[in-house]
């Protein structure tokens, strides 16, 4: 019996639900955007993005992938665990996979302390903390499309933040260029706008073909970014807006997938820009593909 692919959620649906996830308080996310950003995840990765609250964690401002989960999508991709011990000393278990092979893992409480100090949450929960830093590693090791490209909660708090950079890097440049070929509106000052709608110039029409050379040169700007503020200004320029409104399903649900990964692999910052909210004309239409 094939399993069900779940039905992709419309955008407008999945903002109304990241407002009241995260007004229910119920899995530690605390704001619609840290929900949305989430949701879209789980979506890009095919399965239904409500599994998103259930999935995955905020700790410090940065996503993490429950220890259940990883090892669950683990197992559903073919993966085996053997657990040799499971205590509050020590956790020990035999990862295997059809496709990468055998390891064995194991995690002491002198090894955590040693690499973590003596932390409270390895005082109370001992054995569970040991279990998912097992779990962490073994997953990562052998099938780490398991992982979601996160840590687990309990790795993710122990990793201090990182002081945000504020100076020039080497890949400014190649961005810089990049940026001039995208079809996307420069960081500028800000142009008068007609006062009325009806005076914007008609959208721009293109076919299958063009937007596919398109959505490549926004992978190619998207790729050079390294902070999450710098896909939330790609994300909140006119041109993307403009194009999400009059492009083709496949081109919007492509853009949305686009600005979501990266959002999501590149690291926090201290105070961590938000994906915007996005409103995708036709939306409803988009499950049906």
């Amino acid at each position: 019996m094939n399993a069900l692919v779940p039905t992709a959620m419309p955008l407008q649906d999945m903002q109304t639900l990241a407002v009241a996830i995260a007004k229910s308080g119920l899995f530690g996310i605390r704001t619609p955007e840290q929900a949305l950003v989430l949701m879209a995840i789980a979506q890009a990765e095919g399965r239904h993005a409500v599994e998103a609250a259930r999935d995955y964690d905020i700790i410090n401002n940065r996503p993490a992938k429950k220890a259940e989960a990883m090892l669950r999508d683990f197992i559903q991709a073919g993966g085996k665990v053997q657990w040799h011990s499971l205590t509050d000393e020590l956790a020990d278990a035999t990862f295997t996979h059809p496709q990468t092979g055998e390891v064995r893992i194991d995690w002491d409480m002198k090894r955590a302390q040693t690499a973590f100090g003596k932390k409270d949450m390895y005082t109370k929960f001992p054995r569970q903390m040991l279990r998912s830093r097992v779990v962490s590693e073994g997953v990562r090791t052998l099938w780490p499309l398991a992982t979601s490209g996160m840590y687990v909660p309990e790795e993710q708090a122990d990793i201090q933040a990182k002081d945000e950079h504020n100076g020039p890097t080497l890949e400014h440049d190649a961005r810089e260029a990049i940026n001039t070929e995208v079809p996307l509106r420069a960081a500028a000052a800000p142009m008068p706008r007609a006062p009325r709608v009806t005076d914007k110039p008609a959208p721009v029409e293109r076919t299958d073909e063009q937007w596919e050379k398109w959505l490549d040169k926004l992978r190619d700007a998207l790729a050079v970014l390294y902070r999450r503020s710098e896909v939330t200004e790609i994300a909140e320029r006119e041109s993307i807006k403009d194009a999400i409104k009059s492009s083709p399903p496949f081109v919007q649900r492509e853009i949305s997938r686009l600005l979501a990964e990266n959002f999501a692999r590149l690291p926090a910052e201290d105070e961590p820009d938000d994906l915007p909210e996005v409103e995708i004309a036709g939306a409803e239409k988009m499950a049906s593909g």
